[in-house]
């Protein structure tokens, strides 16, 4: 299969042609275009427009509005006049088509683009299974042609452009029982739609492939963009990760799906989907943006790749040995990430009242970070045995390169089973024998810090010391993604080299910074850090500690680094929430509800529930789902097991608890615990 980038290791930007939404311009060497969506009802037009011009001056560069039904399109009309009569002509509108061509057909002539969901348009989708012939499929096709073809003409005839909207959970059945729900399925869906639109010479389009789950949505766009290599398509991408959630949550998964495409050079215009007032999306698609862009420059002189011996289409686990560094604790492919916290020295003195613990159990300090430069350091931390000591907690001194190991060797006996770091340049071949000799004769793991570049200087070392207790990371300040160096691939051509080496160590994912976290903007910069880098490499398999550090508030900086596990999929520490943005579809007030439902079910390890303002958004989008509560018509909720309707119509005053007792059927309800005191 064609390589879906120029580089896993550098950033260079996807080639593509250019497309015009309006007066913006699209792909190409354009800037990478932020989008929103209205949350009113279509036909209340001064809702619309307002909210229209709230986004735009906000900052947001195309807004999306929904369009049902015909009398909808309808009032795109008024809509579009209005917008341009309040000065904002130059902001073009997308109309949000589903089932309906006839609101398609209504809507392109007033808007300046279209965005159609394959799985949608002139389908019917009833999760039918049957078996389709070649000769069934290919009459499924000239169907589909004979639909959406006048779309098309009438596109190419006025000017207007389209998305073709691949979303996980609304695959038509024909789709699902050739493909099933899969990342190909998405892809085959989209092509599907393209081949038509090429039959007709038209180029104007825009691609997305969006899910739920960000590991699903990597892989999907991937996928995609190595089947256009291979036929030579350059369409743009849109990226996004549909039903993020809000708050934390949904920042971060927006963030791990969009920003580790656009550090593969993908992406040309993007949204962040939160269950929030559309205009709080702008800002955190602007920074996601603005720290991609950052780096496109870099992607002057393509270097000689390593080898890279990461499937990018399927997800596996690095194989790695397994290491024990607490009688509770070990690492390695068959046990989920492991979370460092890193604590000042001056901490350890009093622990319990210096570093409190999170509140939940799920959350704890794992491993503990301590910086020691001199003996007398290491003094102190060994009084202090005693404080930080459990059977689920480890150890990590993060030794300067001034401390030799016969400094050491008197003091370390001390210390139960810890975890040795220390950074190892090119030069110290000698150095890394020595301390791996050190760690190995007292029970202890050797972290070592190196970069892909110097570990072909240290392989006889390496290789000598053979199956020791080691695992491996970065020393660079990686939180900066406004450096030199892509982050991402530096961590990849790390495990590249090992893998060259043979080395099976663990690798630990550290997010550093000098910059403390704080309780203001400056927080969503080493949230989108964190989420790039740690919740990326994650996604490629990659990672079997994380750590998040800073020595001011170490307990945010685990709380986030529970939440960037969660969010890619590695490790579950709560319920997980997929709930849609909202638009002028939604049946009920998406905000409330979903915080009103996670107040009540938050505490459910292991458990996925879907918030979906309406059927659209409903069985299809919520794909792997355990639970849903679904819109069905004003004040009434469907609830869905997986993608089974099992209530229909339930009053919204009734449905939290009726919610609430279908999980307890079903075996997967827990009481919360007791609140702190």
């Amino acid at each position: 299969m064609s390589p879906y980038c120029a580089s896993r290791f550098q950033t260079i930007r996807r080639h593509t042609h250019e497309v015009r939404v309006g007066s913006v311009g699209v792909g190409a060497t354009h800037p990478v275009r932020i989008q929103s969506m209205t949350t009113s009802d279509t036909q209340d037009i001064a809702a619309t427009v307002q909210q229209s011009i709230a986004l735009a001056e906000v900052g947001c560069e195309i807004v999306r509005i929904t369009a049902p039904n015909v009398a909808a399109a309808r009032c795109l009309r008024d809509i579009r006049a209005q917008l341009a009569a309040a000065g904002f002509a130059h902001v073009p509108i997308v109309a949000d088509i589903h089932f309906l061509p006839s609101a398609a057909m209504e809507a392109v002539e007033h808007v300046e683009k279209i965005r159609v969901n394959p799985g949608n348009y002139a389908d019917k989708k009833k999760f039918a299974v049957r078996e389709y012939s070649d000769s069934d499929y290919d009459a499924e096709l000239a169907r589909l042609h004979e639909a959406f073809s006048p779309l098309v003409i009438r596109c190419k005839e006025l000017g207007r452009s389209m998305r073709i909207g691949t979303n996980h959970g609304s695959l038509s059945d024909r789709i699902m029982n050739r493909y099933g729900d899969t990342p190909l399925g998405m892809v085959e869906s989209a092509l599907e739609f393209l081949r038509i639109a090429a039959s007709h010479s038209y180029d104007q389009i825009i691609l997305s492939m969006k899910a739920s789950n960000p590991k699903v949505m990597i892989q999907a766009y991937r996928l995609l963009v190595a089947r256009m290599n291979e036929e030579q398509m350059t369409y743009p991408l849109h990226l996004g990760v549909t039903e993020a959630g809000d708050g934390e949550d949904g920042r971060i998964k927006s963030a791990i799906g969009i920003g580790s495409l656009l550090l593969d050079g993908l992406g040309d215009t993007i949204r962040v989907s939160l269950t929030e007032d559309s205009v709080y999306e702008i800002p955190v698609a602007r920074a996601i943006a603005d720290k991609a862009m950052s780096l496109w420059s870099l992607g002057a002189g393509l270097q000689t790749p390593p080898p890279d011996q990461i499937d990018p289409y399927h997800f596996n686990r690095r194989p790695t040995q397994t290491l024990a560094l607490a009688p509770k604790i070990k690492i390695g492919p068959e046990h989920a990430p492991t979370v460092v916290t890193r604590v000042a020295l001056s901490a350890l003195a009093n622990f319990k009242s210096q570093i409190p613990l999170p509140k939940s159990p799920d959350t704890p300090h794992e491993g503990l970070l301590v910086p020691v430069n001199t003996s007398a350091d290491l003094s102190i931390v060994a009084a202090s045995v005693s404080e930080w000591s459990a059977p689920g907690r480890f150890l990590v001194l993060e030794l300067a390169p001034s401390l030799t190991p016969a400094e050491l060797e008197s003091t370390i006996p001390k210390f139960l089973p810890a975890v040795l770091l220390r950074e190892f340049t090119a030069a110290d071949s000698s150095a890394l024998a020595a301390f791996a000799t050190l760690a190995r004769r007292h029970g202890h793991t050797l972290a070592i810090a190196v970069t892909a570049e110097d570990i072909a200087a240290l392989a006889p070392a390496l290789v000598a010391l053979g199956d020791a207790a080691l695992l491996f990371t970065l020393t660079a300040r990686l939180s900066s993604l406004n450096s030199s160096a892509h982050p991402l691939g530096r961590t990849r051509s790390l495990a590249a080299a090992l893998h060259t080496l043979g080395s099976r160590a663990p690798l630990w994912i550290r997010n550093t910074s000098a910059t403390a976290i704080k309780p203001d903007g400056s927080f969503l910069s080493r949230l989108l850090d964190a989420s790039f880098l740690i919740g990326g490499l994650l996604c490629d398999g990659l990672g079997d500690l994380i750590s998040i550090e800073t020595e001011t508030d170490p307990v945010r900086a685990t709380t986030l680094a529970y939440n960037v596990l969660q969010g890619a999929g590695a490790r579950s520490s709560k319920t997980e929430f997929v709930a849609c943005p909202s638009c002028g579809r939604t049946l009920f007030d998406l905000q409330t509800t979903t915080q009103r439902i996670r107040a009540q079910t938050g505490h459910l390890k292991g458990v996925k529930l879907a918030i979906m303002g309406c059927i659209v958004n409903g069985p299809g989008e919520m794909a792997d789902a355990d639970f849903g509560y679904v819109g069905g018509a004003p004040g009434k909720i469907n609830l869905y097991v997986g993608k089974t309707c099992v209530q229909y119509n339930l009053p919204q005053a009734e449905a939290d608890a009726r919610l609430i007792a279908l999980i307890k059927e079903h075996g997967k309800w827990v009481d919360p615990a007791p609140a702190a005191v």
